[in-house]
């Protein structure tokens, strides 16, 4: 591991320790390099604004794609201080990055309260056997948008 990941590593973990300073929320940091350089940065504010989203690597990308102009992560690497957890593992795949390098491990984030085991869990599962109630309702409805989708010819594939 280079030393130049090292200091990426520490800043997403400072900004962790900065986003709890200011009571932000959890004690998150991510940042995206791209060519050396960050592009997007943030820290956990799901209680500041109330959005359960608000995952640090989630504003990191949403800050990243903007400066970029761009949905896509290409060519870009993530630091983030502790491995992701369900959603914004789904986030970052989403966003392809090149690379993530994370700190501490989310058995460490469970010591502490933080624990997604119960959603690596449920997605194993059927939907009636979940926690959460989920029904399937007016699929036909909505496969008539999917087939407008896939006939719409001026769309922007991803």
């Amino acid at each position: 591991m280079a030393e130049r990941d090292k200091e990426f590593m520490r800043r997403a973990i400072a900004l962790a320790q900065n986003g709890i300073d200011r009571n932000a929320g959890g004690p998150f940091g991510a940042i995206v390099v791209k060519n050396g350089e960050i592009i997007g940065e943030g820290c956990n504010r799901v209680t500041s604004t109330n959005d359960p989203t608000a995952h640090a690597e989630v504003v990191a990308i949403r800050n990243a794609c903007a400066k970029l102009g761009s949905f896509q992560l290409d060519d870009c690497v993530i630091y983030t201080s502790c491995e992701p957890c369900p959603m914004c593992l789904g986030a970052i795949y989403w966003a392809r990055p090149e690379q993530v390098f994370f700190a501490a491990t989310r058995k460490d984030a469970a010591i502490i309260g933080f624990d997604d085991q119960f959603i690596y869990e449920e997605i194993e599962k059927d939907f009636d056997g979940r926690q959460l109630k989920i029904v399937n309702l007016m699929r036909d409805e909505a496969l008539t948008v999917f087939q407008n989708w896939v006939n719409k010819p001026d769309k922007t594939e991803y």
